[in-house]
């Protein structure tokens, strides 16, 4: 187990039995849920920071399910999302699942396929979000080294030796040794391989001659 928070589920329809029912099942397998009757009620709300995924309605009064899809998409927010509709076809089913959708379910659905897709879109979420946070985490490792020891970082990331980024940058070999020792203390690396994880995780690249 442990310390994070349980999950939620975000119901987005309009039809007041359908969140009933959704939020019922939900918790009924001890998972949250917070219900909104449009799009725009969601946007207005303050989500909590946690694994989530949201249960869409295709057909909602204001924007549609896939235009506020295409719309969290625009502002960077990539909760995975399960589509729900009583009128679905098979252009609309691909236009979600081609924008990312985790699923498209045509009411009445199974309580287990709803179930099974919200499982899916949490664990993508969780692991979206363990990704963000290394990355973070690495690119603040990263600001605290200095000029040079991003330089030969880089250069250490393209696979040179001490030898030959001495050469490539005009120091001596011990020089170069301190400063991969200085970048393996403050990049918190065990490895030379954990060390060109972390630099291929941040893009870093030899800069072109």
């Amino acid at each position: 187990m442990t310390n994070e928070a349980p999950p939620v589920v975000f119901v987005v329809d309009d039809d007041p039995s359908m969140r009933n029912a959704l939020s019922n099942l939900f918790r009924s397998v001890g998972l949250r849920a917070e219900l909104f009757g449009s799009a725009p009620e969601l946007l207005q709300a303050k989500l909590p920071d946690v694994p989530s995924c949201l249960v869409l309605d295709i057909r909602l009064p204001g924007p549609s399910g896939l235009e506020f899809q295409n719309e969290l998409a625009k502002v960077n927010i990539h909760i995975p999302i399960i589509f729900v509709t009583g009128h679905g076809d098979i252009p609309m089913t691909v236009r979600a699942m081609k924008a990312g959708a985790i699923d498209f379910l045509t009411k009445p659905f199974r309580d287990q396929d709803m179930l099974d897709a919200v499982a899916t879109a949490i664990a993508r979420d969780r692991t979206r979000r363990k990704d963000e946070k290394a990355l973070s985490e690495a690119r603040s490792l990263f600001s605290s080294l200095t000029p040079r020891e991003q330089e030969v970082l880089a250069l250490v990331a393209s696979g040179l030796m001490n030898k030959q980024i001495a050469a490539e940058i005009s120091l001596a070999e011990i020089t170069v040794k301190i400063h991969r020792g200085h970048i393996m203390k403050k990049m918190g690396a065990r490895s030379l391989a954990d060390l060109v994880r972390l630099a291929e995780m941040l893009g870093i690249r030899r800069a072109k001659a």
